[in-house]
């Protein structure tokens, strides 16, 4: 099998011609110049400076907040989804991307066209200079990376215009730079250890950090918690007059089947049961993630009343979630999971062993060097017959020849095989799972590609989905 792919796939938009195509590069490498997203700086005076000479675009449409661990971005795309079917027009900001950013600010469920992105991008950035300017006058830093695109989002959002924006932190929630939202709903899916090193080393500093974008008199769409964490968020929104929702006691996924090509789920919440639901994505995770989201389009379109059950159906049997559990070639069966932490990796096994009857399947794994890679692996190897360690082309990549060692001692030297290359890992990973296909046609045979977010995105652009 050879990785690589001509030709160019319906579901990825228009060609993008070429001077178009440069100029977006040209602004997307000024842009990502700046501080990383993942560095927080406490304070989100930069991003209301640059908002407040704007217009404070932010305050021109509703908002719906998600934040979390896991499952922030399957169920921003859910929640979207939803709302827009009841009519509405719709923002969607998300993160990280896939393929390009210009999918991480979409209208109505469309990326911003590399035109229109150039566009928004000219529009504020005489603004994010002054800004700039004053910040480093007084000794601070410029708008980093993801304040730059969440101020470009809310513009977008404001000119469109959009009647609701559907909006994911991009890392914690108290000092995220979506936070100058006042959204009048907030979603926080599971919460974890994760990004320890910039939300905390417990889980209850952490989820002190996600309730931070619950805002006074919002209402709280609460995925199930551990009990530390659910005190901690609970309490929080408390203190803001906040009426929380809270799965396992006001919401639950009543029912849920594995189906041909996705789930069949009942979801009740205060509003009433919305039975025989499906939905073309895998796993029971999920289906909470859709239970959340269907609680929040309650809160925002109709007071927290009942949805017409048939546009709630139409929503979901449209719903795709890229990057999660995603086939994306068959013969052998390829599939692409942004899995990237413990609970992640935990939640796709399930999923696997669930969806899916593979005789045999090959990893292709890649992790950051500051996850928990041996936990990770460890997760992931009861489903693999082999793996194949490498990297992405991430600075933060975990060092192959390390991560190698790291699943040695999990998987034991014959089942570990070592390729930095993703375009040459992929290629022995099929080689190595249709090995023992006695057929010879890929019958039962997959492969897995996981780990981490960016590896995810370089192995559907190798794939062809990109």
């Amino acid at each position: 099998m050879s990785s690589r792919t001509n030709g160019r796939r319906r579901d990825q938009g228009p060609e993008v011609p070429p001077e178009v195509k440069a100029e977006l590069d040209d602004v997307y490498r000024s842009i990502i110049a700046r501080a990383p997203e993942h560095d927080i700086d406490p304070t989100l005076d930069r991003v209301r400076q640059v908002c407040e000479l704007l217009g404070d675009p932010q305050k021109a449409f509703r908002t719906i907040h998600v934040t979390g661990t896991n499952g922030k971005t399957s169920t921003a795309r859910m929640t979207e989804r939803l709302v827009r079917e009841h009519g509405l027009r719709t923002g969607r900001f998300t993160s990280p991307h896939l393929t390009s950013v210009t999918e991480r600010i979409a209208i109505d469920g469309e990326p911003l066209s590399a035109e229109r992105f150039i566009e928004v991008w000219k529009d504020v950035a005489p603004y994010v200079e002054m800004v700039d300017e004053s910040s480093e006058a007084a000794g601070g830093p410029r708008l980093s990376f993801f304040e730059v695109l969440t101020v470009m989002a809310f513009a977008a959002f404001a000119d469109a215009p959009v009647d609701v924006a559907v909006v994911e932190v991009g890392l914690g929630g108290l000092w995220d730079s979506t936070n100058v939202v006042d959204a009048e709903i907030a979603i926080i899916t599971p919460v974890a250890l994760d990004h320890q090193k910039w939300l905390g080393d417990t889980v209850e500093e952490i989820a002190a950090q996600k309730a931070g974008i619950v805002k006074d008199g919002a209402t709280l769409v609460l995925a199930q918690q551990t009990p530390l964490v659910e005190d901690v968020v609970v309490e929080a929104a408390s203190a803001r007059g906040a009426h929380v929702l809270r799965e396992g006691t006001d919401l639950e996924v009543a029912e849920r089947f594995p189906a041909v090509g996705g789930q069949l789920m009942s979801l009740r919440t205060p509003a009433g049961l919305y039975t025989e639901i499906f939905m073309p994505v895998h796993g029971a995770h999920q289906a909470h993630n859709a239970l959340l989201a269907l609680a929040a389009t309650e809160a925002l379109v109709s007071g927290g009343g009942a949805l017409d059950g048939d546009v709630v159906g139409a929503a979901f049997d449209a719903m795709d979630s890229p990057g999660r559990l995603e086939v994306v070639r068959r013969s052998p069966t390829i599939l692409v999971d942004a899995a990237h932490n413990p609970a992640g990796a935990q939640a796709l096994v399930g999923a696997l062993e669930e969806s899916f009857d593979f005789t045999r399947l090959v990893g292709v794994v890649g992790i950051l060097a500051d996850k928990d890679a041996e936990t990770i692996l460890s997760l992931l190897e009861p489903v693999l017959a082999e793996v194949v360690v490498t990297q992405s082309g991430s600075v933060r990549s975990h060092d192959v020849d390390d991560l190698e060692e790291i699943a040695r001692e999990i998987f034991g030297e014959e089942r570990v095989h070592n390729v930095a290359r993703l375009d040459v890992a992929l290629d022995v990973a099929a080689a190595r799972a249709e090995s023992e296909d006695l057929v010879g046609v890929g019958t039962g045979t997959g492969v897995l590609v996981t780990g981490s977010v960016v590896l995810a995105a370089e192995a559907r652009i190798l794939l062809g989905r990109g």
